[in-house]
């Protein structure tokens, strides 16, 4: 890690302390709005620090975390955790919307396989008796 004065872009923070593979996908995910900092859209090139809250969402998930170190080298994992601290409500709320998404496909049983002859059948003449 770099000293704890310094500062670096935030794509090449975000690739580095690995929330995404590429710094591109981290320009695109920036570009997108899915990256705020102390509450505020920003651009690329935005200088971070050590202090610095950031909003992080990937896929269903939203992450708040707090920098604790800057790099401008991608290291192991182990060394990128290391630059970011994860808050507790932010963990707590990851945790509470798997669950609720856990919970919402629970009663979903994925069909066996193609429908057979009679069910098509079937869901034909559904789908015509409820079409109009």
């Amino acid at each position: 890690m770099t000293g704890s004065g310094s500062s670096v872009r935030i794509d090449k923070w975000l690739w580095a302390a690995r929330f995404f593979k590429t710094r591109r996908l981290a320009k695109d995910a920036i570009d997108g709005g899915k990256i705020h900092c102390d509450g505020q859209r920003v651009k690329s090139a935005k200088e971070i620090s050590p202090g610095i809250t950031l909003s992080i969402r990937q896929g269903f998930d939203e992450k708040t975390v707090v920098v604790t170190g800057v790099a401008d080298q991608r290291r192991g994992a182990p060394e990128a955790a290391l630059m970011y601290e994860e808050t507790a409500e932010s963990v707590a709320a990851r945790k509470k919307q798997a669950a609720e998404r856990k919970a919402a496909n629970a009663g979903f049983t994925p069909p066996k396989g193609r429908p057979d002859k009679k069910s098509r059948r079937q869901i034909h003449r559904f789908r015509t008796e409820n079409d109009g």
